[in-house]
């Protein structure tokens, strides 16, 4: 009989070069909103396209103590995977602000990477792209020559090529869910925007914001193109590269109407902070067949202490929830995760409440993009995390979970 083989989890961490080391030696330490050890069944071989984040003046933090001379170690995760755990470090004086990126436990388990995190949804269309030399560029150029004044079209270029933003891409693919970006303003001053933050704030924005409010036949152009060509696709109101679209109703209104006028086949989408319910009306009264309602959490203080909301509450957000499923409306919750919020347990009892009250289609786990220091310092440590994996199956006994915009 052959000996017994023993599974130990080992530390992954960087040099200050830039050098990765696996050892089998100490164990790391997992951070859940509070610092612990990690069991084996938390753990997952790191998937394909992982990326892997050195966290400079970041010491790893193990059974032992923290390890000096390393920085510590975090993953950022392909599409269709939610993260369970943060890595757990102590802290230098002077060390940077993390820019926006979602940083995720990793280790080694049998000499090989390991991540904190679980599959929760599966999509062709956002699987990591590779294009041959000038093969993107190629397909922007030919469709911008086919729309030079188009304002909307040049922005999702530029989101295409310098962004790589998969729905932007889909637009020149002509495939999937295209892009629509309408509105460079924003009722909303996230702690974690991606396309505007406070300019003393310490982090830079990793993308621009559309500079200029789209035209409804601008919208309707693209809007159109991609549907000839695209049976069941989705064109979706409300990107990245934006601020709030609620706040240009009246023209996605107007563009949606001319969007029908031209073709009656696929889904018209729109990802929103749902903060104007009379706005979202106006567009499901034009025809709006689907939204995406962005939150990171069901407790109006939590709430606040992310978004920061101005003229409007989490109670408007959830009024927008419940007007566009008594509608008939396809909702789906976009929603902002973090371990230590996302299933502390009075989050957790709050997201159950209104999940059994208001039935939508779907929740989508969102990994939420931040430094874990600022965050929390943002909405508070928890008092009672019961751990992502109740949180997640809290979700999935009431609806269905996962990442991507589904039709049905």
């Amino acid at each position: 009989m052959a000996p017994a083989v023993s599974t130990a989890i080992g530390l992954a961490s960087c040099g200050f070069d830039g050098s990765i080391y696996f050892d089998t030696s100490p164990a790391p330490l997992g951070d859940g909103g509070l610092v612990r050890e990690v069991s084996l069944d938390e753990l997952i071989p790191a998937p394909a396209g992982t990326a892997q984040f050195a966290l400079p003046g970041r010491r790893p933090l193990t059974t032992i103590g923290p390890i000096a001379g390393r920085n510590a170690l975090a993953v950022a995760l392909p599409a269709g995977y939610t993260r369970l755990l943060l890595p757990a470090y102590a802290g230098e004086r002077g060390a940077p602000a993390l820019p926006l990126f979602g940083y995720t436990f990793a280790c080694t388990v049998d000499d090989r990477l390991h991540v904190a995190a679980m599959k929760t949804d599966e999509s062709e269309d956002w699987e990591p792209r590779f294009f041959a030399p000038g093969r993107l560029e190629a397909l922007l150029d030919r469709r911008l020559k086919q729309d030079p004044h188009n304002r909307v079209l040049a922005q999702v270029a530029l989101c295409a090529r310098e962004y790589g933003c998969f729905t932007a891409q889909n637009v020149f693919l002509e495939r999937g869910e295209a892009a629509l970006p309408v509105s460079p303003k924003c009722n909303a001053r996230c702690i974690g925007c991606i396309s505007e933050l406070d300019p003393g704030g310490g982090i830079a924005s990793p993308q621009a914001r559309i500079a200029e409010e789209a035209t409804a036949e601008d919208l309707a152009r693209v809007a159109t193109h991609h549907l000839e060509r695209v049976q069941d696709g989705i064109v979706s109101f409300g990107q990245g590269c934006e601020g709030e679209p609620l706040l240009r109703s009246i023209a996605i209104a107007r563009a949606i109407e001319l969007i029908r006028n031209a073709r009656s086949n696929g889904t018209i989408n729109a990802n929103t902070n749902g903060s104007q319910p009379a706005a979202l009306e106006r567009c499901i009264d034009a025809g709006l067949q689907a939204v995406r309602i962005s939150l990171n959490s069901f407790r109006p203080r939590t709430y606040a202490a992310y978004y920061r909301p101005a003229g409007y509450a989490l109670d408007d957000v959830l009024e927008s929830v419940r007007l566009a499923v008594d509608r008939g409306v396809r909702v789906s919750l976009n929603l902002l995760t973090h371990p230590g919020v996302t299933d502390d347990a009075d989050e957790i009892a709050a997201m159950e409440t209104f999940l059994r009250e208001v039935r939508v289609a779907m929740v989508q786990t969102r990994t939420l993009n931040i430094d874990p220091e600022l965050y929390f310092a943002a909405v508070g440590r928890p008092h009672h995390p019961l751990g992502m994996r109740r949180a997640i199956s809290a979700i999935s006994s009431v609806t269905r979970v996962g990442n991507f915009t589904h039709t049905h």
